[in-house]
């Protein structure tokens, strides 16, 4: 392995949360040669790592941005080369669960479900889109080694930087510098986020148009946020019920007709069940006439695995931890929020919630440690810098998040624009159904639906953990940017 280091020597120091004073590299860059095997064939390309500054409007920085971009070698004319931006959510959440898992020439050592094995580590990515498409995996501010610059008063400014609004605005003036540094500006260009990431990307496609001018070919939503759109009340109690079913086919605790069913064809008929009779009902309430009520708790036990009694006794309104807390409650174990194929124990079985999400421990279980060392080692990128998995963006303005309708517009204002959605059958924090029902209300003219793609998997939150969902969701994402980039020459127009 070759490794090339440069660096703008600009750094400071900062008092971190734990008053440590530490060094932060705010213009720098490592770069190394590495090679992978995607699909039977030799891959050769470079990795950078480093950090990127965000400026204020006087020129000075304000933050510094930790990246890792990574580069087919031997690529003579990259405007035909797309470029992936990688983002994932939280909000506070390090880009580490798609870089070592996900697209990433690189991914980790875990069994073919996704649980931690020891020795920790990573290994090839053989299913890898770094075959058709660079890839660059952002971390924002407080998140891997991203960090804010204070002022000369010590002081951070949050409101810069913790917001939906914040946060899409300055990663878009990041993008930008990084596009222009890198010469990408020819290249069609993708936007990848993960749950709350999905939230930033939205925003993003609308805002890179309309503030830096910079137009995508299309958006990739990994277990989609609500990105704004609204499903509180019946409708919200509804679309629980298909991820219910999901999450109880999987620990057989269907009745035999429905457990021997092929997932997605339960699935459907679930579906189908909540459009058109769940919702109807609950929509009038507790005006619901007994019968109905009656026959629709009968038939919501039916399909979610728990009690006709415990769903009388909701009112119908059965919520998501109650329901991690109740499906395997007889066998003393609950089952995970991000993924309910993971188990936990409770100290106590009573109650209405788990006591910790049993998936999100079992993930820091794998990732953690192979992040580190990959960056640190493999990597070559050297900080004593803490590598925030979560870090601290708290309070997050909230308010205002339009982003489904900045979708929407970016799709309308651009015909190359084109969005895949990919989600999780067993993922119970943004569930399949309410993925689809986003897809389904982000236009309301329908005018736009033959460039939205919806993608299940028998996996969670994070499908590609699972072997065979890695590769099946990497080909879809393939398959999706050859398909999205237009033919030499043809005019973006309605």
């Amino acid at each position: 392995m070759k490794n090339i280091f440069t660096s703008l020597f600009l750094l400071v120091f900062i008092t971190t949360a734990w008053s440590q004073k530490v060094e932060i590299p705010v213009d720098t860059t490592v770069t190394t040669k590495h090679s992978v095997t995607i699909n039977s064939k030799n891959i050769d390309y470079t990795a950078t790592t480093g950090m990127q500054p965000l400026w204020n409007n006087d020129g000075e920085p304000i933050a510094s941005l930790f990246y890792t971009y990574y580069k087919r070698s031997n690529i003579k004319n990259t405007e035909n080369r797309p470029l992936v931006i990688s983002f994932n959510g939280g909000p506070g959440s390090a880009s580490v669960w798609m870089h070592i898992a996900y697209t990433g020439p690189r991914v980790l050592k875990i069994d073919d479900e996704g649980f931690p094995i020891q020795p920790y580590g990573i290994k090839e990515n053989p299913h890898s889109i770094l075959d058709v498409a660079d890839i660059v995996y952002v971390n924002p501010v407080n998140t891997g080694f991203s960090r804010p610059i204070p002022d000369e008063e010590g002081e951070v400014d949050k409101e810069k930087f913790f917001g939906v609004d914040a946060d899409v605005k300055y990663l878009a003036e990041w993008l930008n510098t990084f596009v222009s540094r890198n010469n990408r500006w020819l290249t069609p260009k993708y936007l990848i986020g993960e749950s709350y990431g999905t939230t930033r990307i939205s925003g993003l496609a609308l805002e890179l148009q309309n503030s830096q001018w910079m137009y995508l070919n299309g958006v990739i939503l990994v277990s989609p946020t609500e990105l704004g759109i609204e499903r509180d009340g019946p409708v919200g109690i509804a679309n629980r019920l298909p991820y219910f079913a999901a999450a109880a086919w999987y620990h057989d605790a269907l009745p035999a007709e429905l457990q021997n069913k092929e997932l997605e064809d339960l699935l459907e008929e679930v579906e189908n069940y909540t459009i058109n009779e769940l919702t109807p009902v609950l929509v009038k309430g507790g005006f619901t006439e007994t019968s109905k009520k009656e026959a629709a708790a009968k038939k919501m036990a039916y399909y979610s695995g728990i009690s006709k009694e415990v769903i009388l006794q909701n009112n119908l309104d059965v919520d998501y931890r109650y329901f991690w807390k109740e499906l395997k409650r007889k066998d003393g174990v609950t089952v995970g929020r991000l993924d309910s194929r993971y188990l936990g124990i409770d100290a106590k079985e009573a109650g209405d919630s788990p006591d910790y999400n049993a998936e999100l421990t079992s993930w820091l279980h794998s990732f953690t440690p192979a992040i580190n060392h990959y960056l640190r080692n493999d990597l070559n990128f050297e900080t004593d810098l803490k590598y925030f998995m979560f870090g601290p963006v708290h309070p997050w303005d909230r308010s205002g998040n339009n982003t489904g309708e900045n979708l929407r517009q970016a799709m309308a204002q651009n015909p190359n624009l084109d969005v895949l959605i990919q989600s999780g059958y067993f993922d119970g924090a943004t569930t399949y159904f309410n993925a689809k029902y986003t897809m389904w209300q982000l236009d309301q003219s329908g005018k736009l639906k033959d460039r939205l793609s919806f993608k299940g998997y028998e996996s969670g939150h994070m499908m590609y953990l699972r072997a065979e969902d890695l590769k099946n969701a990497n080909e879809d994402i393939r398959e999706f940017i050859e398909n999205s980039l237009p033919e030499d020459g043809a005019p973006a127009k309605y």
